[in-house]
């Protein structure tokens, strides 16, 4: 019998939960950055997910405050990817009996700065804590749309561009100088461990796109080859990338690049937490300031090609970690 290793995330999620049975109360259910719940007072999107020690972050590179702020930011950019503006969240947290209390109040600081900065207003309404050998991070987010309709991955047409809302490549650019030998590369370069570390996604470009008709749209966690070829497989269609719109976010990059012989070009195709939009508009849609277009949506028989080029995905899998 296969594990779930062996499977990946997405292929094991889909055995797994075939089993269950369809919400009445859900008019989205899984499969989406976040599910979009009703009530009789309305509708409500909610979202949840799960940081690991060792597999999602490491204690020594992350400071309690890091980590704080990290849940919020990749929890909101869920709300924000279906197009809605986060409300609130509830935080999970199992840490070693021997944790600081002061190291707790840290994190917490980070969990309320974060809500602060990425929607005023919003913060933490419950949660639990619990002790654990190994530490992780649960958080469960809502969110509501404010009378737009929710922007799903499965909505994207043959003809509408691709666009990106935020950076690409630097969280992994990040990632890759922390775990570099010479630690005075991850100093020199700290803007791009910042985004590693304490990811600025750009929240409110998530209910501007879905206000301007985006017909698809998505958190670019994973990287965005392997986003991108879940958005076109939701869709039904195949996603072109052009090299030549790449070029900007690589030359960003390029000098940190050249510093520790790596290629950029990894970083930006395939590097994945920088938690920005990857979202999908018709011609003539009036696209927000904050996206830029990398490409368009075709009939192919790849669902992610580069520069008509069939490319396999690649980037973070959150149950194929070593």
């Amino acid at each position: 019998m296969s594990t779930i290793f062996e499977l990946g995330e997405k292929q094991s999620l889909s055995l797994a939960l075939a089993d269950l049975k369809p919400v009445e109360s859900a008019s989205i259910g899984s499969g989406d950055d976040a599910a979009l719940m009703s009530s009789e007072d309305g509708n409500y999107l909610v979202s949840s997910d799960t940081m690991i020690e060792g597999n999602d972050f490491k204690f020594e590179f992350s400071q309690a405050f890091d980590l704080g702020w990290k849940a919020i930011a990749t929890n909101y950019a869920d709300i924000a990817a279906m197009g809605g503006l986060p409300t609130g969240a509830v935080v999970a947290i199992a840490v070693p009996a021997t944790t600081k209390i002061e190291w707790l109040k840290k994190f917490v600081q980070g969990l309320q700065q974060a809500a602060d900065h990425f929607a005023p207003g919003t913060g933490i309404v419950g949660g639990d804590l619990a002790t654990s050998d190994h530490s992780f991070i649960s958080v469960t987010v809502f969110g509501n749309l404010n009378g737009n309709a929710a922007v799903v991955r499965s909505g994207a047409k043959i003809g509408d561009g691709v666009y990106v809302g935020g950076t690409l490549g630097h969280a992994a650019c990040g990632l890759d100088l922390l775990n570099h030998p010479d630690p005075q590369f991850a100093k020199s370069y700290n803007q791009f461990v910042d985004i590693q570390l304490r990811p600025n996604p750009p929240i409110a470009l998530g209910m501007q796109a879905a206000a301007a008709g985006a017909t698809a749209m998505m958190d670019l966690s994973d990287g965005l080859s392997s986003d991108a070829t879940k958005l076109a497989q939701a869709s039904s269609l195949s996603i072109d990338i052009e090299s030549s719109k790449l070029i900007g976010y690589e030359a960003v990059l390029e000098q940190a690049a050249q510093s520790i012989a790596a290629d950029a070009r990894p970083w930006v195709l395939h590097g994945g937490e920088d938690h920005s939009l990857l979202a999908t508009f018709s011609e003539g849609a009036e696209v927000p300031r904050g996206f830029k277009k990398i490409g368009i949506c075709k009939q192919a028989e790849f669902p992610l090609t580069l520069d008509g080029a069939p490319i396999e995905p690649s980037g973070w899998d959150s149950v194929k970690v070593d």
